[in-house]
């Protein structure tokens, strides 16, 4: 019976074990938007990975599943965005959880913004679809993109025209999920893709301010198909289980508003020059940004977050047929 109870977990084990992967793939290290936009052959080659995880239900049969790539934000991955990605894997999607920081030993952003970068994370995940897709068990036509704060940036600029004509891939994420985004980007180029695109974002956010993405929203709405969602009482990472709490080094973006030209350049405000690498976007902040912000979770906005991502992307799966 010991024998018995040892093989039947040894292939429990095997079984499970294989529903997980490992993808390693190769990137680059543009700092500004404008890098890929203008210059992105001559970034700088970077390896990294990710944890491919297939649906509890998967099984050997040739079947190809509908991916989610999820982004953590400044601070790494957090135990709520894991909460989001079993969800996903629980109901027929595989997810990725994309390690751009560990990919590069760093462990977070939070009070420089300079390490890694939006631009470079965005890269990350388009080279993460490019590889999974020619995965035998991924359909690459029901491709989505979620992330938080930092993650919520590459969620929501992956599908800005221009970043997408740059990276000339010919692929298209199927949606594009962000949760408390920075939007305080008076935008140039208001092309985005017609891919169902949704934010999420806490009323009382003082680290990426809710009223500049209603703004963002409207301004752009017309040439896309996005829409936002604005949680009252709700904090930053308003969708943990964490008490509120506050950060002393976060930069709050609560008094800004910075031009975004085509070319990716964010400008600097009164001077109008591009904060492109990592002294002119300190120089930047000098003009409005403060530090400290507040974060922490509301259950009912937390709850209601689920329930709308769970119906956001599986609204995704059945209408995707690019």
């Amino acid at each position: 019976m010991r024998l018995l109870i040892i093989i039947f977990f040894l292939i429990f084990s095997y079984v499970n074990a294989q529903k997980t992967e490992k993808i390693v793939f190769k990137s680059a290290n543009p700092f500004a938007l404008s890098d890929i936009i203008t210059d992105l052959e001559n970034q700088q080659e970077q390896e990294v990975f990710g944890k491919l995880t297939f649906p509890h239900h998967s099984s050997e049969k040739e079947e190809k599943y509908p991916l989610i790539i999820g982004v953590a934000g400044s601070l790494g991955w957090r135990e709520h965005h894991y909460e989001y990605m079993k969800m996903y894997q629980e109901n027929g999607f595989a997810t990725l959880e994309l390690n751009s920081f560990k990919s590069r030993n760093i462990k977070s952003t939070v009070g420089s913004q300079i390490e890694v970068t939006t631009a470079a994370i965005i890269l990350d995940a388009y080279s993460a679809f490019a590889k999974l897709a020619n995965h035998p068990k991924i359909d690459k036509n029901r491709v989505s993109i979620t992330g938080w704060s930092l993650g919520g940036a590459v969620a929501l600029f992956s599908g800005w025209e221009p970043i997408m004509k740059a990276i000339a891939n010919n692929l298209k994420f199927a949606s594009h999920l962000a949760f408390y985004p920075p939007c305080f980007f008076d935008i140039e180029n208001t092309e985005f893709t017609d891919s169902p695109m949704h934010i999420l974002i806490g009323e009382l956010d003082n680290w990426t301010p809710a009223e500049p993405c209603v703004n963002f929203v409207k301004r752009i709405s017309k040439d896309s198909n996005i829409k936002v969602t604005v949680y009252p009482d709700s904090h930053h990472s308003f969708d943990s289980q964490e008490p509120i709490e506050y950060n002393e080094k976060g930069y709050s973006f609560k008094n800004c508003l910075f031009k975004l030209n085509s070319e990716g350049d964010v400008l600097m405000n009164y001077l109008n020059l591009p904060m492109s690498s990592p002294l002119m976007q300190n120089i930047g902040f000098l003009f409005c940004v403060d530090r400290g912000v507040n974060l922490g979770g509301n259950p009912e906005s937390r709850e209601k977050a689920f329930l709308f991502s769970r119906s956001f992307m599986l609204d995704t799966k059945k209408n995707s047929s690019f």
